[in-house]
């Protein structure tokens, strides 16, 4: 008879939390949640309320089953699952699923897994929350209605097997729209102007770098300015100096913390969520999905307690933070260490050590004094123009926070930035000129989105929330709407114009690569078509203010103020009727792009997304009934940029690129990328070789290769059927005919097995019944 069943969502929640409790507890974990909606019919009754239909999945029956029995043996089941939506709802689902009665049930909720915590939830338990559970179901109900709605829309009318979802969509919409304002950004060039100058004081001397006031649109400008310094004088025409103060960041939320994380530690945002998922769950950290940015008032007694002991009273300072959103739960806190006093903790990983350091320094440093630096801005006067030049420098007089912690910007490579001290000046000192520089420079287009770029505009729109950030960036990359590489940039040439000490201006010409990218999403073709086909027929779902308006209702819900059924119809009854419209009125989508005409053929020249990928296309217009010659884009190459050279290029395939033992050595593309075809067999080219360069002796290097891994595979063949044959296999060797595949009995040489036998053991194999595989 078990007396207390606890129950947990995860094993490593349930072994941290059975430490804290007695003997009289017995804890286990349900592996998340144990029911899904049905995948028949929706798994939705939309005519009757949107009353959902739920089913165990194959794989959880076996659990459910267990558990089950256990929460029947028990005296009192204690659910103490996750403190969100989610975590209420796979409270309600154990209910439901092993039909635990209402009076044995004791709800149980706690921010972090600590003794006194555990303890405390465990004196106040209440009951499960309907509203929270509302809500979640709600968002569950509303991705699913979008879900099988749109897709089989995406299906008939832009490609088999897509998908859109009711965020998801809109996150590829935000990438689409970024790429587009960065195709369509015209580059224009500068002129930036920067000076060295000799300083003296006393005996000793120094430089000083100041940068020009204005920038020049051209090259003559630039040249006409600095000619004018040849003879100029250089005097410090004004010094001020102000005192600034800088205040810490506030502890992390789920969004903060997935930001700094991927500036940081260069942490993707799904590795940061499942490693702050281990911390919590081993009892180092506070619950992780939060907008909140408030801190207990244990936190904030721990805190100072840490920060005056390791940096003296005047180091404190208490900051009480609220958070802006007007739907964050105050009663929750922000991401935190459990304990402040545990500045290293054993036995972590290297990725959850340096995670835990990151939390443990922003929440601490959150609590500590202001950072004071005096400014100090030098105006250099060129007795010959009205311009200034501008040198700035800063002094620490206090580091307070700065200390321990400095918050990373978007795309600064170094934690710490090197503050400048500007030498002994007065006004009116007369300054040394050693150089002055003009540089041309080219305005940029805003940058790619990072993940963690991606999740703070997601936040910034209001959409999207806490538990889904991490789901979101996944899945629109497991879709293959979004790819994360890196890119090389191009050499770019640039003018550099020095004035030196002598009077002579020197010109020189100058490279740099640009555009290169690293760690950012692109959009596939794909995303740009669907994003396309979407904005036009379904521009509510795609709609930003609509997506957030959505976030909110459902934020409504879980605090009782609507009703799910009167939000779940004013939204499906128009979208359905938009579903059935669009199929039965619009038009195929393929992204077709017109390139103009192949100068050989006559032929017009078009690239599009056909069933198996983005292609280029031949064909007259005028005569459907000739077949067209159609030829598949290379990796890199995308409908909406690719030129009608680089198009045409692709028709240069198929080719004869040589002979080998008497047999054509033919170059092409197709579905599975470019290929040699060779004595009618095929050998797949390398990514980084070119097929249209590629050359007689690389192929028959390539076949050679792939006949020496042949080789070493095939144990032994037999002259009275070469198609069956003994391989050396993944599990060891085994006796295939190409179709049937049998195991060799143990403690049988592989080389003795004769023909005969061979042929017995393929079909004993083929007789028996296969073994169902799960589909993934």
């Amino acid at each position: 008879m078990i007396k207390n069943l606890v129950i947990v969502e995860s094993p490593a929640k349930a072994s941290t939390i059975e430490k804290f409790l007695g003997k009289d507890f017995t804890v286990t974990s349900s592996y998340g949640h144990i029911r899904d909606l049905a995948k028949k019919d929706m798994g939705i009754d939309t005519t009757n309320g949107f009353i959902p239909k739920y089913e165990v999945p194959s794989d959880k029956k076996k659990k459910v089953t267990e558990l089950k029995k256990m929460a029947k043996e028990a005296e009192t089941v204690w659910l103490a699952t996750d403190e969100d939506r989610e975590g209420e709802a796979i409270s309600w689902h154990l209910k439901e699923a092993l039909e635990i009665p209402k009076e044995k049930i004791r709800r149980i909720v706690f921010h972090e897994i600590t003794k006194p915590a555990i303890l405390e939830a465990v004196k106040n338990p209440r009951t499960i929350d309907d509203d929270l559970v509302d809500a979640q179901q709600s968002r569950r109900i509303l991705d699913r209605l979008v879900g099988f709605e749109l897709s089989p829309v995406l299906w008939k009318k832009v490609r088999p097997s897509l998908s859109a979802g009711r965020v998801q969509s809109v996150a590829v919409r935000l990438i689409v729209d970024r790429e587009r304002e960065i195709q369509e950004f015209v580059t224009k060039d500068y002129f930036n102007v920067s000076g060295l100058f000799g300083v003296r004081d006393g005996s000793k001397d120094y430089s000083l770098k100041g940068d020009l006031d204005t920038k020049f649109d051209d090259q003559a400008s630039a040249l006409e300015f600095l000619q004018k310094c040849a003879g100029a004088d250089f005097t410090i025409s004004s010094l001020e100096k102000k005192e600034l103060k800088k205040s810490p960041a506030p502890p992390f939320t789920t969004s903060t913390l997935q930001q700094e994380a991927a500036r940081k530690l260069r942490f993707s945002v799904s590795k940061t969520m499942r490693i702050a998922q281990n911390l919590y769950e081993a009892g180092h950290i506070t619950y992780m999905r939060t907008d909140s940015v408030n801190l207990s008032d244990f936190a904030l007694g721990s805190a100072k307690e840490t920060i005056t002991e390791s940096f003296g009273h005047s180091y404190h300072h208490l900051r009480k933070y609220k958070t802006k959103s007007a739907n964050a739960q105050e009663a929750h806190e922000a991401i935190r260490p459990t304990y402040f006093d545990k500045r290293k903790i054993s036995n972590l990983s290297r990725d959850e050590a340096v995670l835990y350091d990151l939390i443990w320094k922003r929440a601490l440093a959150s609590q500590m004094s202001d950072a004071k630096i005096e400014k100090t801005t030098a105006s250099i006067a060129v007795s010959t123009s009205e311009h200034l030049f501008i040198a700035t420098g800063e002094v620490i007089l206090f580091d307070g926070f700065l200390k321990l912690y400095i918050e990373s910007k978007d795309d600064d490579d170094n934690e710490e930035q090197d503050l400048s001290i500007l030498p002994p000046l007065k006004v009116g000192q007369s300054l040394g000129m050693k150089e002055i520089t003009a540089t041309q420079r080219y305005t940029r287009p805003s940058a790619r989105f990072t993940e963690a770029a991606l999740v703070k505009k997601l936040e910034e729109l209001g959409i999207g929330r806490p538990s889904t950030y991490a789901p979101i960036i996944s899945t629109v990359q497991d879709r293959g709407y979004v790819v994360k590489e890196e890119r090389e940039g191009k050499p770019r040439e640039y003018k550099k114009l020095t004035l030196v000490a002598s009077g002579r201006i020197i010109t020189e010409d100058k490279t740099e690569i640009t555009g290169a990218d690293k760690g950012k999403l692109f959009p596939t073709d794909i995303a740009f078509i669907v994003n396309d086909f979407l904005v036009k027929n379904f521009p509510s779902i795609l709609d930003f203010k609509f997506t957030a308006k959505v976030e909110k209702e459902l934020d409504d819900i879980a605090k009782g103020e609507v009703e799910r059924t009167t939000m779940l119809n004013k939204f499906y009854q128009p979208f359905h009727k938009i579903v059935k419209e669009t199929i039965e009125s619009s038009d195929r989508a393929t992204g077709s792009r017109e390139l103009g005409k192949d100068p050989k053929t006559g032929l017009d020249l078009i690239v599009r997304m056909a069933k198996y990928g983005p292609v280029a296309q031949l064909y007259n217009p005028d005569n459907p009934e000739i077949k067209p010659r159609m030829a598949s884009l290379k990796a890199g190459q995308r409908l909406d940029t690719i030129t009608k050279e680089e198009a045409l290029d692709l028709f240069k395939l198929p080719r004869i690129a040589g002979e080998f033992e008497g047999e054509e050595l033919t170059i092409g593309t197709g579905r599975f990328g470019p290929y040699v075809k060779h004595a009618g067999k095929f050998y797949s080219i390398p990514k980084n070789i070119d097929p249209l360069e590629i050359e007689e002796k690389e192929c028959i290097e390539l076949i050679l290769s792939k006949r020496d891994v042949e080789s070493a595979r095939n144990i032994k063949s037999f002259t009275e059927n070469p198609e069956i044959k003994i391989l050396n296999g993944r599990f060891g060797p085994y006796i295939t005919n190409g179709k049937v595949n049998a195991k060799i009995p143990k403690g049988k040489e592989p080389v003795s097995i004769t023909f005969e036998e061979a042929l017995k053991l393929i079909e004993e194999s083929a007789v028996k019944e296969p073994v169902k595989r799960k589909r993934r």
